[in-house]
């Protein structure tokens, strides 16, 4: 830790800004580690160039954005699927099967908490669903998700991942539970109909209860000792007897013996002990000196409104300050299935909190702003296959002290005139569609006569410039006529002259070696043939001074170039030589130019005598 940061820890005003996030935002960090959270708060300051606690409080007054930038900064949001498989095996291995066996016929309630992202999540619903079955899974399981995080929130909803986030997930799991779009998978309808997400924070909100097993995961850690203690004491309320609390691998449970035994200390899996032993809310003290006439007077109002939530033409939920259900009509059991057991339980916990349409934020929404929202055409998709569309409507109810006691949530079924209005819609698009086209077409066929038009025209013109072009032709054609009998006439002269030439060079009895400007054989007559043995064939086109025959061609390099630089006759000179048939010879040879310009040459080379 640099100097600079341990002074920003010790500045006064940590306290007022904690109290002020939480009061500003809901976001209660006063229970984390006091020495993390200032870190992590002095890193966005050091960030923005902020010196104290005050101003940064400023800062956070004035610019919304700058809270999701902090709370991104406090909440790590680490997870994976399967993160740490070892402790997943045993979970899919010994501790689910186990609950299945304790509750043969009975729902299973999951609780991952501070879920991050919903990797967790998915990862308990993958385990069950292939233990179970997904029928099976479908019916007996339910799974919650929550952390403090909206945004994380949000990303767990969609489902949807990067390719590199499932690597952990075996091939065959990532085909059978994810839909794949080019680097991107999302969690198939079946497996997220099975995931409730929703904002707990767990230092603060009522937990889930009933609950066969807790995952809460690297979380504890971030919390001082008095806060990690109050959670526990959640989690041990949350539990069932026999129910398991799965936590991550840097954090134990030690000293709480006497509520929780160890299941596998490794794993960090724990088992709540059969007893009550968690601490019961306190009684509500008794009504002192009722009256009695009062009391009938309250009954018979509170019957006259429960009445009239029964009589109700739409469904209405009641959901009191606290989030828990205090109160549902006949119409609300029979559009979302609801139970007597479903009262008084957490809103949250039941499946019409996000079904049609998440209603927990808007819940939060409505009694901060003070004000009705409404949400129309929600859809509602169930499970034969149908869809239903739902007005729902949500009112905040307050004493009259303008306190809030809760908010009643009416939903209206829409479905038949949502229906028409989507096909009376289709249809004035389809008509709109139709309109343009025809419009479309027809201009299109006035653009088609015009260029018809048009082109008639250009193929008139075409038509006379081919005429043009084919008189043209048969002029060039005779024109051809003229050159190709120019060209045989040339040829045979040019074959007349070859072939007196090559006459003229067999006639000669001296070897005559004709030589172009790469001093590569041109001609090697049929004296050169009789003198040294090769065949014109062989030499053809051969560099000369690169041949091996009974003359030392070497030490005519000098003649040669002298000749092609002089242009002008050289030598005679005289070698001695061995002849086609091994006789020691001596051999003169001369050079003259081949012609006035090219750096050809000619060796006229003759026998004088054997020795």
């Amino acid at each position: 830790m640099t100097p600079r940061m341990s002074a920003e820890i010790r500045e006064p005003g940590l306290d007022e800004l904690l109290i002020f996030i939480r009061d500003a935002r809901g976001f209660d960090f006063t229970g984390y580690k006091r020495s993390s959270v200032a870190r992590r708060i002095s890193k966005r300051m050091n960030d923005i160039a902020v010196a104290n606690y005050v101003d940064y409080r400023d800062v956070l007054e004035t610019d919304a954005a700058e809270f999701s930038a902090l709370f991104n900064t406090i909440l790590i949001n680490v997870t994976s699927f399967f993160r740490d498989p070892d402790c997943w095996a045993e979970v899919r291995e010994q501790i689910i099967p186990e609950l299945l066996e304790a509750r043969p016929d009975g729902q299973i309630r999951v609780w991952s908490a501070g879920c991050s992202t919903g990797e967790e999540p998915y990862t308990l619903a993958i385990l069950f669903a292939e233990i179970l079955g997904e029928d099976e899974f479908a019916n007996r399981v339910k799974i919650y998700g929550t952390d403090v995080d909206e945004d994380a929130l949000r990303e767990a909803r969609s489902g949807t991942y990067p390719a590199t986030s499932l690597a952990p997930v075996p091939a065959d799991l990532r085909e059978r539970y994810f839909a794949s779009d080019g680097e991107q998978y999302t969690v198939n309808n079946d497996l997220r109909g099975r995931v409730i997400f929703g904002r707990h924070d767990i230092t603060r909100d009522a937990p889930i209860s009933r609950l066969d097993m807790l995952v809460c995961r690297n979380t504890l850690m971030y919390f001082n000792v008095e806060t990690q203690k109050q959670i526990i004491d959640r989690y041990h309320f949350a539990l069932r007897d026999g129910g398991y609390l799965f936590l991550g691998k840097a954090e134990m449970l030690l000293t709480d013996s006497n509520r929780f035994e160890v299941a596998n200390l490794r794993r960090r899996l724990f088992r709540r002990r059969a007893g009550d032993t968690a601490q019961t809310p306190p009684a509500l003290p008794p009504i002192q000196t009722p009256i009695q006439s009062e009391l009938r007077e309250v009954a018979r109002r509170r019957r006259l409104r429960d009445l009239t939530i029964e009589a109700a033409p739409n469904a209405v939920v009641l959901v009191d300050v606290d989030g828990t259900v205090s109160m549902f009509n006949d119409l609300a059991r029979d559009m979302f299935g609801l139970a007597a057991t479903d009262l008084n339980r957490p809103f949250q916990d039941l499946e019409l909190s996000h079904q049609p349409v998440d209603l927990r934020p808007m819940i939060e929404q409505a009694e901060a702003e003070r004000r009705h929202l409404r949400v129309t055409a929600a859809e509602r998709h169930l499970t034969n296959g149908s869809v239903e569309y739902i007005d729902v409507l949500l009112q905040p109810l307050f004493d009259d002290d303008k306190r809030k006691v809760g908010t009643a949530l009416t939903f209206v079924d829409t479905t038949t005139a949502s229906k028409l209005q989507n096909e009376l819609q289709r249809t004035r698009q389809d008509l709109q569609k139709a309109y343009e086209s025809l419009q479309s077409t027809n201009e299109e066929l006035q653009a088609s006569i015009e260029e018809l038009e048009t082109t008639n025209e250009e193929l008139q013109s075409t038509n006379e410039e081919l005429e043009t072009t084919n008189e043209e032709l048969e002029s060039g054609n005779e024109e051809l006529e003229t050159m190709n009998e120019e060209l045989r006439i040339r040829r045979g002269e040019l074959d007349e002259a070859r072939t007196f030439l090559s006459g003229v060079l067999s006639s000669i009895v001296a070897g005559v070696v004709v030589l172009d400007s790469q001093l590569r054989v041109r001609s090697w007559n049929r004296g050169a043939e009789e003198l040294w043995g090769l065949r014109s064939h062989e030499v053809s086109q051969q560099p000369f001074f690169s041949l091996d025959f009974g003359l030392a061609v070497s030490h005519l390099r000098a003649i040669v170039e002298q000749c092609r630089t002089s242009r002008q006759r050289t030598g005679p000179v005289e070698l001695a030589a061995v002849n086609r048939i091994g006789r020691k010879i001596t051999c003169s040879v001369a050079c003259s130019p081949l012609d006035d310009h090219g750096e050809g040459v000619v060796l006229l080379m003759e026998q004088l005598h054997r020795s």
